[in-house]
């Protein structure tokens, strides 16, 4: 299996979002500066998951994108399908055929583990992440870096 950068990003740009909702709309240059991901990528993957009906978008001051569905209806499946992200361990897909039109011996086996990889991550929504201990105490150190990246006085 290989997961690209566009399925990582989006996973974490929902989770970043789900763990900062609780005060309205965030904004996407808030979830760049924590999560170190470009604000031009983010508004590319927003708006797939927009798209998707993942998220929704608030317009005006204070605006920002705020998560369409609660929590805990939204798996990581869901989202790397949103953004057009494969979970597939054949190499099919990408030629069309593994062996000149025809399946590989294989083809099979990686199909079937690609369909328990999609099922792995259908079973994990956002909240469940956010309830990891890990990811709570990973989160606060990110809020305060940010925090102080950003009240600093800028240098002339």
């Amino acid at each position: 299996m290989r997961l690209t950068t566009k399925g990582r990003y989006a996973v974490t740009a929902m989770l970043d979002l789900a763990l900062h909702s609780c005060g309205g709309p965030i904004a996407l240059a808030d979830i760049s500066r924590r999560q170190g991901i470009s604000l031009s990528y983010l508004e590319q993957l927003f708006s797939k998951l927009k798209h998707a009906s993942l998220v929704k978008s608030v317009r005006g001051p204070g605006g920002g994108y705020e998560l369409n569905q609660s929590d805990d209806k939204v798996s990581i499946a869901l989202i790397i399908d949103a953004v057009d992200e494969s979970v597939d361990t054949t190499k099919c897909k990408q030629k069309g055929d593994c062996q000149k039109g025809e399946k590989c011996l294989t083809h099979h086996l990686w199909s079937d583990l690609s369909s328990q990889i999609h099922n792995f991550l259908s079973d994990i929504s956002l909240r469940d992440l956010m309830n990891k201990h890990e990811v709570q105490v990973t989160a606060e150190r990110q809020d305060q870096r940010a925090d102080l990246i950003h009240s600093e006085p800028l240098q002339v």
